[in-house]
């Protein structure tokens, strides 16, 4: 019993130990790529906002209101053309991307340049299908600071060239709770594009005006077809 308890221990050690390592790397890795000011971002052709929660009356989440006025921001500087707002919608009563999308035409955004992803239910869908189904090769990440080094990993692991943006515009006071998660979250997302390489939710293409690659694409180093992957899809685009 004391060894398996020993073996146990050390088990729990080394992959505390590796996800340490992988969260620390991606942290360095991509630190180059984040900016604070939009002034210094290049002009890219989109930018994409995560998801982060609307609360039951329909408001938006503190952090994803600040993610979404960052977004705004971009647009009217003339950074990017078009908004991709990616977020869960797998409830006919939850629709993330839809008060993303009110949002930001409300705000004087043009409809036709607010694409909604009613798929991206975590930081590798929303990354992965704007690669494979809206077609977006470079874009502009808008998130908070501490989400930002993985959704970059991911982003580039999936097809995207990006630079991100940060949207932290007050104090979060759950900030340690989500480092925490995002430091866990960061070895989830090596395991998926380095191992796992799992398919999320997939469906016909949807173009927004963008230069794409085609209808094939090669995906953080494998091919993916999308053209046909089964009308058990379609209720996600609903």
């Amino acid at each position: 019993m004391r060894r398996l308890l020993k073996v146990g221990l050390a088990a729990v050690l080394v992959g505390a130990g590796t996800a340490a390592a992988i969260w620390g790397w991606v942290q360095w890795r991509y630190a180059p790529q984040i900016f604070s000011d939009v002034s210094a971002v290049r002009e890219r052709p989109v930018a994409i906002v995560f998801g982060a929660g609307v609360q039951p009356s329909g408001r938006l989440s503190p952090m994803l209101q600040d993610r979404m006025d960052t977004a705004i921001e971009l647009y009217r500087a003339g950074k990017v053309r078009k908004l991709l707002v990616s977020g869960d919608n797998r409830f006919a009563h939850y629709d993330e991307p839809g008060r993303m999308y009110d949002y930001a035409v409300a705000r004087g955004v043009p409809a036709r340049d607010v694409a909604r992803d009613y798929a991206g239910r975590r930081t590798y869908d929303t990354c992965y299908r704007a690669a494979a189904i809206f077609g977006v090769q470079s874009a502009v990440l808008v998130t908070q600071r501490f989400h930002l080094p993985r959704a970059l990993f991911t982003c580039a692991n999936t097809g995207v060239t990006a630079v991100g943006l940060t949207a932290d515009r007050r104090i979060y006071w759950s900030n340690p709770y989500y480092q925490l998660r995002d430091a866990l979250a960061t070895w989830r997302a090596w395991l998926d594009v380095k191992i796992l390489r799992p398919l999320p939710v997939l469906g016909p293409r949807e173009e927004m005006g963008l230069e794409v690659r085609g209808w094939r694409l090669e995906i953080g180093g494998w091919s993916s077809n999308i053209q046909h992957q089964g009308e058990h899809n379609a209720a996600a685009y609903t």
